[in-house]
Parts: structure tokens; C-alpha cells; sequence
């Protein structure tokens, strides 16, 4: 597989000027290019958004600002969620997200063709199967997929998701449901840990020694595939080009002496460990250039590595490239010259401070001044797991449980299944690069929505707020409005207004005009006056087993909440 097929895309919009970071390349296009709408960005701003720095927050704080930020750092939070870090301190609801949870309990196995362990037991230490590799793949999928349905209020799963898009495997291509959950793990245990360990840790993972060959490295061949990468998408950056191959962070020479100090190491898929053997290592004495101080590593053996990542570590600009990356994860795509001084080389000075910890620099943007600007409310545009997980969180959709692990895990994997038609699915980003929302100037973001993306957002949305919903393994799934109205308080929930309100209020992050929510109120109430709600909620309360009286009550939900989720807006966090 071409896993530097990004490198390439060919779209018109891909490029305009203001899309030219990358150096170009001869080789011809892999495939087709990506998909880009029509009306993506063509250019960035060049003015500055906002003049808020990095200083500590002190505006007020109440369920606007806890919303804003528990939607950027959960995969959609709950009413209960909100309420509940609005009655906080912005100083108490951080000390929450930045708490590490339990460990959770392998994926375990769902289905009769893997004689290998019983059903509802772990796969995750038996020998490998090809012959059951596809669905060993698909409970890791689920089971990934169902730590974020079902997190806690904290950042790990978040984060957890930023470090496989930043340090990319794909499942699909190493070939091991094994090796990637030993790689998600790993992920998982460094997620608000330290940003040089886990680089470390990952240079001799299994799951990336066969992702970019780094098991076929010797010493009379190279391979510069984890070196290349280590450098330009992992670390420190390309900055400005500087020459053929040749970029103010690194050269190719620095590439090609990487490639050397990475010799050795290869993947036991018994142990499930990255080994070193010394006889396959490049002894020689390793010489990079100038943008590294001119350093020269000795040989080492099996800890040269660690001392090639200290090398990089010791660069500033490993600091700036990922506080850049956090930045566009957790605010915004556009970060303009004022951003760069006052947000993000504040938060890599911290970082270098901090040692590489991540928890630092994560605390100090999640309650500074510039995140809470409310020029960076709403403004961005939910990714497929954003949406798609959003929509089950916030919505209250009730999931098989525990003890039915079949219909359980079914329902995980059906969600996956709806994210990839989305263009995301866990586990497998399209390229090394991750996913191009992430990366690809000028769109960014914007690339999430487009002819295909669009309209399989809606008909699943369409599908969970119908009567029917989604039904798989003897179980149904499908957002239950009346239920999820009878939680709120009595007098919102009798009141035709108050009742659009609130429900908007949680899942729009932007208010709504006066005419969205008239119009909204036309669907609840086509051609009735205000009363006719209440009378009928109050009616329901009084007969609540009532068949008719429900089902009255509950098509009006229905039609208003698939409206609601069919807003432009209802796609921002």
C-alpha cells in the first residue's frame, strides 16, 4: 500500500496557493482525489480571530461555557453532564477530564467462528488466526468503539483518539487484532501522559514496526519509511523547504541517519513484542546535520532509539508542531500569527517545562481565555464520531447491556459501520498522514461534509428518531423522545417554547434565531396555538400507559427533533 498517497491529491481546491505545504513530488496520483465540496475553503483568513492569549479564564462561567467545553472534550456530553460541571468550578471540571480512568477489560469475542476462546472471553492472548482475523477486527473496532460511547466525564478517550490520528496504524493493514490492541492500549496508558515516552514507546511497538516496516530494517537496508515519518508527522515538523528533500527542521540526511539508528528491531507475533537483534543493527556512527546541532549518535544497540527521539525532543519546534496539532484538535483549524505568539508557542514553552507532559499544557488551553472567546463556540464541524456517538450520548440511546455482550458489541459495530460510511471509522485513518479534517490546508475541518458524508448523516439520524429505529442480534436501538422529555423539569417540559429551548440548547452550541425556533415550533405545533402542547404532554402524565395518549406525544418529539438534527448548526460542537 502507498501510505504516502496524501502527498498527492490532485483536487483543484488541494492546489491553491494557501495549500502548498507540502513539497511536491513526480511519482503520478494513487487513486482517485479526495473528496472536496465545492464550497470548502480556498484560502484562510489572514486577519486575527481573536486577540485572547493563553491567560488563565475568568469570565463567567455557567452551562454555555461548560457545554462549549465538555463538547470538545467528550464525544457528545449528557444534559446531566452540563448541569452538573456548570454547578462546578472551571478549576474542579478540569481536574475531573484530566483524571486517568480504570483500565478497562479487553474486547472479548462475539462470535462462533473463533472456536479459539468461548464467547464473552478475550481474544486478545491467543495465537494468531488468520481465519478468524476479520472478526477478532471487528470486536477490536467495537470494543474501541465502545469505550468512547460509554466514557466517563474525562479527556482520555479524546486524547486517545488525537494519538492514533497522530500516530497512525491502520488495523487493516498490519494485520493483527493483537498487535492493535497492544497499540490502542499503549494509546490509552499514555493518553494524558508524556508526549516523549509514548513516542518512544511506539518507535518498538509491534503494531507500528509492521505498519512501517520498521521489522525490515537491517543495516545493509534501511528502511526509512518510521524514520521519515518520525520526523516530518510524529515530531518535528518539515518547516519551510529549504532545498530537494531538504526542510529547515530536517534534511535528508537526517532521514536516512535516522533510518540507520532504527536498524534491528523486529516484531514477535508469539510474545506480541517489538525485539531487538543485534546482528541486523547499523553500528556505525550516525551524523545529522545542522538543524540538529550537527550531533552525531554512537552506537548504542537497543537504546540507540532513545537517544535519536531525546535528539528530536531537544528541538523547540517538536513542541510548536504538537501544540499546533492540540490546537486544531481542541479549538480551531486557523491559527493565524496572533495565535501562534500569544496561544501556541505559550503552550510549547509549557510543554518543553512540563518534560513533554501533556496534562500541562492541556489544563492550561482548556482554561484559558482564548478557549472560552466565544468567536470559538461553534466553530467547528463535527467529525463522524463527534456526530454519530453525539447524537447516542446526548440523546440517551439505550444500548444493549453487559450481559448480552453479542447484541452489545453488534450495536458498537454497527456504529463503526455508520462512522465509515461517514469517512472515519476507528482503527483505520486513510493514510499515515490520518485523517486529512485534521491536516489538509485550507479545508481542514470542512472536508467532513461533503455530497457522499452529508446525507448519511441524515438518514442516520433519520433512522434513530424514527419508531422503528435499528434493530440487530434480537435487540432495537433508537432515541426514545419521550423519555428523554420526561427528564426534564416539569415546567420545561408541559411548555411548547421552553421544551424547543432546551432541547436546542443541548444540542446546538450556537443560539438560534427567533425564526429557527418559530419554525421548529411549527413542526411540534403545525397551525395549533402554544396550549395545544401542553394540554397534550399533560394529558400523557396523567394516562402515562396510555397507548394513543404516548404516541400522540411522541410523534410531535419525533418530528421536531429530526428537524432540529436536520440544522446546519446541529453539525457544529
Amino acid at each position: 500500500m502507498d501510505r504516502r498517497s496524501f502527498l498527492r491529491k490532485n483536487t483543484a481546491v488541494l492546489t491553491s496557493p494557501a495549500a502548498t505545504q507540502r513539497a511536491p513530488v513526480t511519482t503520478p496520483p494513487a487513486g482517485p482525489p479526495e473528496t472536496v465540496s465545492r464550497f470548502a475553503n480556498t484560502q484562510l483568513p489572514t486577519t486575527a480571530r481573536s486577540s485572547a492569549g493563553l491567560n488563565p479564564y475568568t469570565g463567567p462561567w455557567g452551562a454555555a461555557q461548560a457545554a462549549h467545553l465538555l463538547r470538545r472534550t467528550l464525544f457528545g456530553p449528557t444534559r446531566t453532564q452540563i448541569a452538573t460541571a456548570a454547578g462546578q468550578s472551571l478549576t474542579q471540571v478540569i481536574n475531573g477530564l484530566l483524571t486517568t480512568p480504570a483500565v478497562p477489560a479487553p474486547p472479548v469475542n462475539v462470535s462462533t467462528t473463533d472456536t479459539s476462546v468461548p464467547v464473552g472471553q478475550t481474544w486478545v492472548n491467543q495465537s494468531f488466526d488468520q481465519a478468524v482475523e476479520g472478526v477478532r477486527r471487528s470486536s477490536l473496532r467495537a470494543w474501541w468503539l465502545g469505550q468512547m460511547l460509554t466514557q466517563t466525564p474525562t479527556l482520555a478517550e479524546k486524547m486517545t483518539l488525537f494519538w492514533h490520528n497522530h500516530f497512525v496504524v491502520e488495523f487493516s493493514e498490519i494485520n493483527d487484532a493483537r498487535y492493535g490492541y497492544r497499540y490502542a492500549a499503549l494509546l490509552r496508558q499514555q493518553a494524558l501522559g508524556n508526549f516523549r515516552q509514548l513516542t518512544k514507546d511506539i518507535t518498538v511497538s509491534p503494531a507500528m514496526l509492521r505498519y512501517l516496516n520498521g521489522n525490515q530494517s537491517t543495516a545493509g537496508s534501511p528502511n526509512e519509511n518510521y524514520g521519515r515519518e518520525l520526523l516530518e508527522l510524529f515530531t518535528v515538523g518539515k518547516g519551510p523547504i529549504i532545498g530537494p528533500g531538504n526542510y529547515t527542521n530536517y534534511t535528508e540526511a537526517d532521514v536516512q541517519a535516522a533510518a540507520r539508528v532504527l536498524t534491528g528491531w523486529r516484531d514477535n507475533n508469539v510474545t506480541m513484542t517489538g525485539y531487538f537483534t543485534a546482528s541486523r543493527h547499523d553500528t556505525s556512527i550516525k551524523q545529522f546535520s545542522s538543524a540538529f546541532g550537527n550531533v552525531a549518535i554512537p552506537n548504542a544497540g537497543d537504546q540507540e532509539y532513545k537517544a535519536l527521539v531525546d535528539l528530536i525532543f531537544n528541538q523547540a519546534e517538536t513542541a510548536r508542531f504538537l501544540c499546533r496539532k492540540l490546537y486544531r484538535w481542541f479549538v480551531y483549524y486557523v491559527i493565524d500569527a496572533t495565535t501562534e505568539a500569544d496561544v501556541i508557542e505559550p503552550m510549547a514553552q509549557l510543554l518543553i517545562q512540563s518534560n513533554y507532559d501533556v496534562a500541562p499544557v492541556l489544563r492550561a488551553l482548556l482554561s484559558s481565555e482564548h478557549f472560552y472567546d466565544p468567536i470559538n463556540f461553534g466553530c467547528l464541524i463535527k467529525s463522524p464520531l463527534d456526530f454519530s456517538l453525539g447524537v447516542a450520548r446526548q440523546l440517551q440511546i439505550a444500548f444493549p447491556p453487559a450481559t448480552n455482550l453479542v447484541a452489545q458489541y453488534g450495536m458498537w459495530d454497527y456504529l463503526n459501520s455508520i462512522t465509515n460510511l461517514q469517512q472515519q471509522v476507528v482503527g483505520d485513518p486513510p493514510n499515515v498522514a490520518g485523517w486529512a479534517a485534521y491536516y489538509q490546508t485550507p479545508q481542514y475541518h470542512e472536508m467532513w461534509i461533503n455530497a457522499v458524508t452529508l446525507p448519511r448523516r441524515n438518514q442516520f439520524t433519520d433512522l434513530m428518531i424514527s419508531t422503528n429505529g435499528y434493530s440487530r442480534n434480537g435487540a432495537r436501538i433508537s432515541i426514545d423522545p419521550v423519555t428523554l422529555t420526561l427528564t426534564f423539569p416539569a415546567t420545561v417540559a408541559s411548555d411548547a417554547n421552553l421544551l424547543i429551548a432546551e432541547y436546542a440548547t443541548l444540542l446546538v452550541p450556537i443560539p438560534l434565531t427567533p425564526n429557527q425556533l418559530t419554525y421548529l415550533k411549527s413542526v411540534l405545533l403545525p397551525g395549533l396555538p402554544d396550549f395545544e402542547w401542553t394540554v397534550e404532554w399533560q394529558d400523557y402524565l396523567a394516562a402515562p400507559t396510555n397507548a394513543a395518549k404516548r404516541a400522540a406525544v411522541n410523534t410531535k418529539l419525533q418530528l421536531m427533533l429530526r428537524t432540529l438534527m436536520g440544522l446546519a448548526e446541529f453539525h457544529l460542537s
